[in-house]
C-alpha cells in the first residue's frame, strides 16, 4: 500500500529499523534572531547563504545508498551560483555525512545548525532521521527530503520532496499515530496491463514482513488475488518462492527486499522460467546500474518496472531533464565520478534544490528569512519543479481523506534503451481509497 504523494518510498525504509541501533539526543535551539533579520540589500560580494545537506553516505546498507539527492542538489547550485546564487548571494553547500546512525545524525544536526549555521536543510537522505526534532524546533526548514523514516510526516519545517496531508505537529505521527496510504500503482498495473494474481516477496523480519502485510492490504482492496511469499533473510531460498510464483500464475510481483535480494529473487525466477508482466521495483532501483545489478537475469531484467512522483530521469526529450543530465553528469567528472552514473534520487535531489531556490527567491529584496521561504512553501499552489514532479503540496487537514485524486509516474526497464517512460505521468492518473496502517 502506498502513502499519499510518497507512493514510492523506498523499501528499504521497510528495512533501516532492523539495521541501527539509535538514540535521539536533546540540544541547543539557535536563536531565530539569527535568521529573522532581513539582510540588507544583495550587493555582489554579499555573504554566502548557507544550506545543508545531511546525508547517510556510509551506513550499514552501503556507501551509495543514499548519496543520490545530495548529488543532484549540489549539480544545481553549481549551476545556480554561475547565474549570480540567489539575489547575489552564491549558496554554500555545508554537508554532513551521519554515518548512517541516530547518534550521528543528532550531531550532524548540531554542527550544520550550530556550527555552520545554515540557513536550511536541502535534500536530506538519512537513514535514521534522529535529529529530526532539533530541526524543527530551531525554525530552519528542510526542504526536499527523502522520507526513509516519519519525520516528514510529524513535525512542522519539514518538507519532504512528495507532500504532505497530515497535521505535523510533533509528537505521533500523520493523524495521531495513523498514516494513510493510497492504491495508485496497484489500480495502474490493473487497468492498464489487466494484471490480476499479485505475489509479494519479504523477508521474515518485522519491519520487512509488515510493510508486505501494507502492500497486500492495498493489492486485495484493488480486488487482486495476493501470492504472499516470504524468504529467511540469512538462508533465503529464492528458487523455492520463484517456483511458486510460476505454479500460481502471478502476473505481478512486488516486494519488501533490498537490491541484493530483488536481483537473487531476479535470476531465481530466471532459472525456473517465471515470465510476468511486471516485477516492480522501487525508486531508489531507479538507476543506470540495472544491467550490472541484474547481470544473471535477463528475462526478468527487462520485466522490470519503476513507479514514483517524479518526471524519469532517462526522459531526454524533456528539456528540464536534458538541463539536469548535463549539470549533474559535468558534477560527477569534476569530481572524478562516473558521468554515467545517473538515477531518479539525483533528479528528485536536484528538484528540492530547485524548490528551495524558487523559495527564496520569492522573498523581497533585503528580506529573506526562515518564515518567508516557507510562506511559499505552505502556499496552496502545489509546486512541481517545473514539471520535474508531480505536483507536491503540503495542506494539513485535521480530518484524514478517504480517498484521493492522485498520479503516478511510470517507467520500464528496456536492454540497450534504459528507462522507457510510460505515458506522461500526469496522465496517469486515478481516484483510490487512503487505506490507514499504523507506522
Amino acid at each position: 500500500m502506498q502513502r499519499p504523494r510518497a507512493a514510492e518510498r523506498p523499501l528499504y525504509a521497510a528495512l533501516t529499523a532492523l539495521l541501527v541501533l539509535c538514540a535521539a539526543a536533546c540540544g541547543s535551539r539557535l536563536p531565530e534572531s539569527d535568521f529573522e533579520r532581513p539582510t540588507a540589500g544583495a550587493p555582489t560580494d554579499a555573504p554566502p547563504l548557507r544550506v545543508g545537506i545531511l546525508v547517510s553516505a556510509t551506513s550499514p546498507i552501503g556507501g551509495d545508498a543514499f548519496t543520490g539527492p545530495g548529488d543532484g542538489a549540489r549539480a544545481y547550485f553549481d549551476v545556480l551560483n554561475t547565474r549570480g546564487g540567489i539575489g547575489g548571494r552564491r549558496v554554500q553547500v555545508e554537508t554532513c555525512d551521519d554515518g548512517g546512525s541516530g547518534i550521528g545524525n543528532t550531531a550532524c544536526v548540531h554542527e550544520l545548525l550550530d556550527e555552520k549555521k545554515v540557513f536550511a536543510l536541502v535534500a536530506t537522505t538519512a537513514l535514521d532521521y534522529a535529529g529530526a526534532s532539533l530541526v524543527s524546533a530551531a525554525g530552519a526548514p528542510d526542504i526536499g527530503g527523502q522520507p526513509l523514516g516519519n519525520a516528514y510526516e510529524t513535525y512542522p519545517h519539514l518538507y519532504g520532496i512528495y507532500g504532505s496531508l497530515a497535521p505535523r505537529k510533533g509528537g505521533k505521527p500523520g493523524w495521531d499515530g495513523t498514516l494513510y496510504g493510497g492504491t495508485e500503482t496497484y489500480r495502474y498495473f490493473k487497468r492498464e496491463h489487466g494484471a490480476s494474481t499479485a505475489a509479494v516477496v519479504s523477508y521474515n523480519q518485522a519491519s520487512s514482513a509488515a510493510y508486505a502485510r501494507l502492500t497486500a492490504q492495498g493489492l486485495r482492496e484493488e480486488g487482486y488475488t495476493v501470492v504472499e511469499e516470504q524468504v529467511d533473510f540469512a538462508l533465503p531460498n529464492f528458487r523455492a518462492v520463484a517456483a511458486d510464483l510460476k505454479e500460481r500464475g502471478a502476473d505481478l510481483v512486488l516486494d519488501a527486499l533490498d537490491t541484493h535480494g530483488n536481483a537473487q529473487l531476479c535470476k531465481a525466477m530466471d532459472a525456473v522460467g517465471a515470465s510476468v508482466t511486471a516485477k516492480v521495483t522501487n525508486v531508489q532501483n531507479w538507476s543506470s546500474t540495472v544491467p550490472a545489478d541484474y547481470a544473471d537475469a535477463p528475462r526478468c531484467r527487462n520485466a522490470l518496472w519503476v513507479t514514483g512522483g517524479s518526471r524519469n530521469y532517462d526522459d531526454k526529450d524533456d528539456p528540464q531533464v536534458r538541463e539536469f543530465r548535463t549539470a549533474l553528469q559535468n558534477s560527477l567528472t569534476r569530481n572524478g565520478r562516473n558521468p554515467d552514473a545517473l538515477s531518479q534520487w539525483q533528479l528528485e535531489g536536484w528538484a528540492a534544490a530547485m524548490w528551495f531556490t524558487d523559495a527564496a527567491s520569492s522573498c523581497p529584496s533585503g528580506a529573506l528569512t526562515r518564515a518567508c521561504v516557507e510562506r511559499y512553501l505552505d502556499r496552496e499552489e502545489p509546486y512541481t519543479a517545473r514539471g520535474l514532479l508531480l505536483p507536491v503540496r503540503y495542506a494539513p487537514t485535521t480530518v484524514p481523506p478517504a480517498e484521493r485524486h492522485t498520479c503516478v509516474s511510470v517507467a520500464r526497464w528496456r536492454d540497450g534503451t534504459g528507462w522507457v517512460t510510460q505515458r506522461d505521468m500526469s496522465r496517469n492518473c486515478f481516484t483510490v481509497p487512503q487505506l490507514p496502517y499504523k507506522p
